[in-house]
């Protein structure tokens, strides 16, 4: 089982490697074009607000309720499947049709609420109001995507799920390089890509879901008892998954309010630091999921447990080094992947900051992703939403104090420590509902990780140059002094871990539901 779930995740994380690289490319693209400033913060703004909603209606809420339910289905009759799929789709193409055309009509007071520091400078706020309004559609088409992508996760179809993000990279690198000269109005001219965007991931999907027997047809069955319990399970779960964009939302809020400029340095430092989250956790998130809604359905609370111990522990081996690098290589990274044409030199320093803060709540936005999977998977959605209220709770006071003294850092550090307080309650509640039992051989295998992070922390502090240097230097010097870090660190990382005696076969579950590090910890 261990193999096959980590053949999963390593598939899962190839793809969403291809898919944050492709983003990459596209956030160099739009730093150089049109860099920090009116343009971009418009285009921030309006983009989180139908985001905010895919992670309701979409991967978020909607498939967290989705999978544990269609999984049982699966496991007992294809043909109620069949007909729960098409019943979910009808639904939910119909409510997110809804709320597009809604999100058309009122976008100018949308903006006012999320957005309100944007009145002041009319010419943002009307750039703003358009860019949403052409994007709000896209709602509709990512919905119906991540439910896609839900039922072929389900199916063990992890590939073509985690690859279709890349189309929206493509569509958005296509859109500046052809529509961008074409007009002035730079956030228009990304909205439009994002709204083509949309329409290309579903088509993309269908041809896997005809396939595997589930292209949907949808119909409207609102007393399906099936879509019912999903719906009975995603309204608790709406604020819980979404905990990550509502802190978000309320930092864009308060940054609103900041010099032009902050809403795009905190976009900037926050696509690096979701590169581990995006790349990793949700890979293994993905997998865990249907993963542990099988276990549950069919297997033992030993081996349910069981697997939550095995993806805990790949995410303390990824998470922590992980931490460690964006901290020390903040400056190195944003200088040598965007500072070139619009983005200067303080915008590095502005991004860096925020980006150390992000680097805080790392481990805590990974462990979110596995720790929660571990209540959904048992339909129990109330209790992550609990805990999600109090994150969110966190992050307001956090925000609203930090943001006067550390200005659009102290709002990335609230996300992080919220993140935390998120992952730390998770953890203790499933502990004290019996659903996890921390297995042996973790005190040895954490000091064995924070000993190899401590060796290649130093070997990344010692290899690394002044920031004027990463300023003035050249784009290949800057490359090849970053990539010698990036190496170096790595290398010293995996090397001590080795010679500290941990090894990839001991993160293997046996059959019997013991993990092989159990017997030699």
């Amino acid at each position: 089982m261990s193999k096959k779930l980590l053949k999963s995740t390593a598939i899962v994380s190839v793809m969403t490697f291809v898919s944050r690289i492709s983003g990459l490319l596209r956030d160099v693209i739009m730093a150089n074009l049109i860099g920090p400033g009116a343009m971009a913060d418009a285009f921030f703004v309006a983009f989180r607000i139908p985001n905010f909603l895919r992670r309701i209606f979409g991967e978020g809420a909607f498939s967290q309720a989705f999978v544990p339910v269609f999984s049982e289905l699966t496991e007992r009759n294809t043909a109620t499947a069949r007909q729960f799929v098409n019943a979910s789709a009808g639904i939910l193409a119909l409510a997110t049709l809804i709320l597009s055309v809604l999100g058309i009509v009122f976008a100018p007071w949308i903006i006012r609420l999320f957005a309100p520091g944007f009145m002041d400078e009319p010419e943002k706020f009307d750039v703003t109001v358009e860019a949403l309004r052409w994007m709000f559609p896209y709602l509709f088409c990512i919905s119906l995507v991540a439910m896609s992508g839900g039922v072929l996760n389900t199916l063990n179809r992890f590939a073509v799920p985690a690859v279709t993000p890349v189309l929206l990279n493509l569509c958005l690198i296509a859109a500046m390089l052809v529509l961008l000269p074409a007009t002035a109005n730079a956030a228009q001219a990304l909205a439009i890509g994002v709204l083509i965007a949309g329409f290309v991931q579903l088509v993309f999907q269908l041809p896997a879901l005809a396939k595997e027997g589930y292209l949907p047809r949808p119909t409207l069955q609102p007393q399906n008892p099936h879509v019912k319990k999903v719906f009975g399970l995603m309204l608790p779960a709406v604020f819980s998954v979404s905990v990550a964009q509502v802190n978000t939302l309320i930092n864009t809020f308060l940054a609103s309010f900041l010099v032009t400029g902050s809403v795009s340095w905190l976009y900037f430092s926050d696509r690096l630091m979701e590169f581990p989250v995006g790349v990793f956790g949700i890979a293994l998130a993905t997998v865990v999921l249907p993963s542990l809604s099988r276990e549950h359905v069919s297997g033992t609370a030993s081996s349910y447990s069981q697997m939550m111990d095995w993806a805990l522990r790949w995410v303390i081996l990824i998470a922590f080094p992980a931490t460690a690098a964006l901290f020390v290589l903040a400056t190195p990274l944003l200088s040598t992947i965007f500072q070139y044409n619009a983005f200067s030199a303080d915008d590095v320093v502005q991004s860096a900051t925020a980006l150390k803060a992000f680097a805080v709540g790392v481990s805590g936005f990974i462990l979110v992703k596995v720790l929660a999977p571990g209540f959904f998977a048992r339909q129990n959605t109330k209790t992550p939403m609990r805990i999600a209220v109090i994150a969110v709770g966190v992050n307001v006071v956090l925000s609203i104090i930090l943001v006067r003294y550390l200005a659009h850092t102290g709002l990335a550090l609230a996300i992080s420590i919220a993140a935390w307080v998120n992952a730390v309650l998770l953890y203790f509640e499933l502990r004290r509902q019996g659903i996890f039992s921390p297995r042996s051989g973790w005190l040895w295998f954490v000091i064995r990780v924070l000993l190899a992070v401590a060796c290649m922390t130093a070997a990344l502090i010692f290899l690394n140059h002044s920031d004027q240097w990463w300023f003035q230097a050249s784009l290949s010097t800057r490359v090849i002094a970053l990539g010698v870090q990036v190496a170096s660190g790595g290398i010293s990382y995996f090397a001590v871990l080795y010679l500290l005696g941990l090894r990839p076969h001991q993160l293997l579950l046996r059959s019997g539901g013991a993990s092989v590090v159990d017997s030699e910890n």
